[in-house]
């Protein structure tokens, strides 16, 4: 292909799946080079925070626990920390022991379905967690029992595994069986096992050079790897309370998006939040084994390169399969009572905790018992600058290499993020036309008839 034939075209990513929701990518070049990236996000809005005003307090994580199907404790635990800063209850420490050990089977099984089923078939070179288990069986099998146990977690702790029914503000409507817990510890000894096996099988992959640029946002603990609790760390040494939060960062509405991007204010500046951002400001708060796995998996910390979060969600499984082992052992007699009361009724709460996929914010106006405002800051709403920046310095190299493979590789990248859109089996579709061409044909939501052409030959 020749140079003046490249610089005018496009890549249009239909439909993003094999993540979670509805989306599409858009990529064009012009004379100059690359003129414009979009990460289209197109499922319709869902207006959470619309539909909560006026609910009790009480309703509240049921309600945002249907936001996802695989992050739901992240969303249940950042609402009932904000609701308690807004009607001053104050948790026991037993209560925030058994927090964090949900928040540990959601983790582990979250991460384990992105590790083997999403994102490892991209470094191996399947088209799918399917192909994967054709030939490798045995370790998309060791992901599964990995999922399982997270699964089982959240079951005895939440009720359920989906959805979870058992977690209001205040605590647990009933204290998680000892029994049942006991139970599971043989399984969670093997799952730090298959844990650190899983560090050292992907901490071998061939990871591609290429280095994200911008910050990296997330909780930081003093004594511990942050989940609940924190301040709000960047990796330029920004440090700020939680309640801060809205001063600091904003949602920003963008023509090509349903979903609002984030940023950090004044300057205007794309951030990335998750397990790499994690791993680089709070490696040091690991507990003994995960952090001895970090420093023999072979990536030095920190880090920029975001095709490495692979490792880091690896060593966050190790982490969360530790301290669910700990906090088991020590729990030695029911919750009594597992709930503690709420003292007023009106107030502001503002709480951010750790999803799998990063940052996640709660704040909430308290009027009568009732919901009077909320705002709520999902991760992905906070990578979506850092995937189109990415994505801008991948179109620079992707510009002259065939169909084929240039889809593969905006997959990979967009995939590094891990973000909440629906999970499926199959992920875009590429059409590249040229850009001259694109702009003299068809209605808007129509591909003109030299695009179908293209894509269907």
């Amino acid at each position: 292909m020749r140079q003046s034939e490249t610089k005018s075209r496009t890549i249009h990513v239909g439909a993003l799946t094999r993540v979670e929701g509805e989306g599409a990518l858009r990529i064009e070049w012009g004379a100059g080079g690359v003129e414009r990236v979009e990460l289209n996000i197109y499922e319709p809005p869902r207006f959470f925070e619309s539909f909560l005003r006026g609910r009790p307090v009480e309703e509240v994580p049921d309600i945002v626990a249907r936001i996802c199907g695989i992050c739901p404790v992240a969303y249940q635990m950042s609402a009932c920390h904000a609701l308690e800063k807004a009607v001053g209850a104050e948790i026991t420490p037993e209560i925030r022991a058994l927090r964090r050990l949900l928040y540990c089977g959601e983790w582990i099984e979250s991460h384990s379905l992105h590790v083997h089923l999403l994102h490892a078939p991209d470094f191996l070179g399947y088209e799918s967690g399917m192909a994967l288990a054709a030939d490798q069986r045995d370790i998309v099998e060791r992901g599964l029992r990995m999922k399982e146990i997270g699964n089982r977690l959240l079951e005895i702790l939440g009720g359920r595994a989906i959805h979870p029914i058992n977690v209001t503000v205040g605590g647990f409507y009933r204290s998680p069986s000892v029994r049942r817990l006991n139970e599971l510890l043989p399984e969670l000894e093997w799952g730090l096992a298959a844990a650190r096996e899983t560090v050292d099988w992907v901490a071998r992959f061939a990871f591609p050079e290429f280095e994200s640029t911008g910050l990296m946002v997330s909780l930081l603990h003093a004594d511990e790897y942050p989940m609940n609790e924190g301040v709000i760390a960047a990796s330029d040494g920004m440090r700020i309370d939680m309640e801060s939060y809205l001063e600091r960062f904003a949602e920003r509405h963008v023509a090509h998006s349903t979903a609002l991007h984030s940023v950090r204010m004044p300057e205007g500046e794309h951030y990335l939040v998750g397990p790499l951002a994690r791993m680089n400001l709070a490696w040091q708060q690991l507990p003994p084994t995960a952090k001895a796995c970090a420093v023999a998996c072979g990536t030095s910390w920190p880090c920029r390169n975001n095709y490495r979060s692979i490792v880091a969600r690896a060593v966050e499984m190790v982490a969360a399969f530790e301290e669910a082992i700990r906090i088991v052992s020590s729990y030695r007699s029911e919750l009594t009572p597992a709930c503690v009361a709420l003292p007023r009724r009106r107030g502001e709460g503002r709480h951010a905790t750790e999803a799998p996929r990063g940052l996640l914010f709660h704040r909430y106006r308290v009027e009568d018992g009732c919901i009077a405002e909320a705002t709520i800051v999902p991760p992905t709403s906070q990578n979506q600058g850092s995937i189109e920046a990415d994505l801008r310095r991948l179109a620079e190299e992707i510009e002259t290499e065939p169909l084929d493979r240039a889809t593969q590789r905006c997959e990979h990248l967009i995939r590094n993020y891990d973000p909440c859109i629906s999970c499926a089996t199959h992920f875009l579709r590429l059409e590249r036309v040229p850009a001259a061409a694109r702009r003299t044909g068809g209605a808007v939501g129509q591909r003109p008839e030299h695009e179908r052409r293209e894509s269907e030959s």
